[in-house]
């Protein structure tokens, strides 16, 4: 007998109480956080959604990994143990460690980018984005058409354009020196990619001589969609699908925060002598040393780990499944997704949510503040405050307005998304009450992170 209900693969060994807050408790903590999510202190969050990044579980495993954790400044064994696990997967030859992925990105941007350079990438997440732009190069994103339509269903939505990618390197020769690919697309929805859209776009890039990366952090996830919804991978593990998929680039920036299932960490993998030692070169100026690049041996330890866990199938099920029971619900009550439902996160599209309000009041992040004041749940905006300001200082609508609710790995149980799930059901209730925002202070640069703002009109709630 075959049951339906897909269980946690795991049991829970150690628990963290949380602290129950009231509603006027959470409304002081928003006016005091500048109404900006991430300035809330942890503790006055219930169910925190904020992030999949470096906020999951580690397994009985991970710690023992941690405990043998080899602290020895170069050549440690815990390196070697991390690099045998990040090639098993990749295949690429040079495996460089940091401290988490965004710095991976700073140091192959730094190494390979030069003024007026373009990087086309199905969307460039927010500080992929930013590393671009600090090297005043140009990150430009070209999903498929499907990819900007919350509504419509496509199985792979997080598909780069290939007639775009092919135009751009045909109209622009030698000013574009890599092309990359995120997997699963996170800033559209964390819609995943398919294995033929990976391998064409390889093809495309080789005709052009121009190097193919993979943004990686969610690679797992990515295979796992390639799996249950691409024809001809039925029968394959989610291990052979990435190795697959990491056979078809040159090399790829990941963040072991999200895939690697552990609280920090992260590499950048590829195949170049040249570019790979000018890397090393950047990376102990301001990381560590090659071996160890800004990371302890434990959390080496942690990530080699964690990259043999994150391809086992009765995760990767559970961990899917986890995210389409709160989508199933949401469809069910008419609260606009993203879908299909993502891997790691639902995106409720605020723009068809609350239509009253205009994208310059950034509707999808006064519904974030809403669901917080409501229930206590923190999420983060992707939308205009994210991605609205131009590297010219100008404003610009962001493509979407969009409410992530990410899961942390092996964290919350079903009841826990229950609870969500109510919250959003009354959410869903008072939406017309909603009132826009205005910012009152932001900074320069990824200003979503630190950015204050106050209700436009003059409270929440009208």
């Amino acid at each position: 007998m075959e049951f339906k209900t897909i269980i946690e693969p795991f049991r829970i060994k150690t628990v963290e109480p949380i602290r129950q807050t009231t509603r006027e408790q959470r409304e002081v903590a928003l006016r005091e956080a500048g109404y900006n999510l991430f300035q809330l202190q942890a503790e006055d969050v219930l169910i925190d959604l904020l992030t999949d990044s470096g906020t999951g579980a580690m397994s009985s495993e991970q710690w023992a990994g941690m405990m043998r954790g080899d602290e020895s400044y170069a050549g440690a064994t815990s390196f070697y143990a991390f690099e045998a696990a990040v090639q098993r997967i990749t295949g690429l030859k040079h495996v460089i460690p940091t401290h988490q992925g965004r710095a991976a990105e700073r140091i192959l941007f730094g190494s390979i980018l030069r003024d007026g350079d373009i990087v086309p990438n199905n969307t460039h997440f927010d500080t992929t984005r930013a590393n671009v732009e600090y090297r005043n190069a140009k990150a430009l994103d070209i999903p498929i058409p499907e990819g900007r339509q919350p509504h419509l269903f496509h199985p792979f939505k997080g598909n780069i354009d290939l007639l775009q990618l092919e135009d751009v390197l045909s109209q622009n020769p030698g000013r574009v020196p890599l092309v990359m690919i995120t997997i699963t697309n996170n800033s559209g929805g964390g819609q995943p990619v398919s294995m033929a859209n990976i391998r064409a776009a390889y093809e495309i890039c080789r005709q052009f001589g121009v190097p193919l990366f993979l943004d990686a952090c969610r690679f797992a996830e990515n295979a796992w969609f390639i799996k249950i919804r691409e024809k001809g991978y039925a029968n394959k593990s989610p291990l052979a699908i990435a190795q697959e998929m990491f056979s078809y680039v040159d090399g790829c920036t990941m963040s072991a925060k999200k895939d690697g299932l552990a609280n920090i960490g992260g590499f950048l993998a590829l195949n170049d002598d040249e570019l790979a030692q000018r890397c090393k070169n950047a990376l102990i100026l301001t990381e560590g040393f090659p071996t160890y690049g800004g990371l302890a041996g434990y959390d080496l330890e942690a990530i080699a780990v964690g990259l043999q866990e994150v391809v086992r199938e009765d995760y990767l099920q559970y961990r899917i499944r986890s995210v389409a029971y709160l989508g199933d619900i949401l469809i069910k009550a008419d609260i606009p997704i993203v879908q299909p439902p993502g891997g790691h996160a639902i995106y409720i599209d605020a723009k068809a949510m609350l239509p009253h309000i205009p994208q310059s009041e950034y509707p999808a992040w006064a519904l974030s503040l809403a669901l917080f004041l409501e229930g206590g749940i923190r999420s983060v905006e992707i939308g205009s405050v994210m991605f609205g300001q131009q590297p010219d200082g100008s404003e610009e609508p962001a493509a979407m307005e969009l409410v992530r609710l990410a899961f942390p790995r092996r964290v919350y149980t079903q009841s826990h998304v229950d609870y969500l799930a109510e919250v959003l059901l009354h959410v869903n209730t008072i939406k017309n009450r909603i009132q826009g925002m205005r910012i009152t202070d932001s900074p320069p640069v990824l200003r979503h992170f630190t950015a204050r703002l106050e209700p436009a009109h003059g409270s929440l709630f009208m």
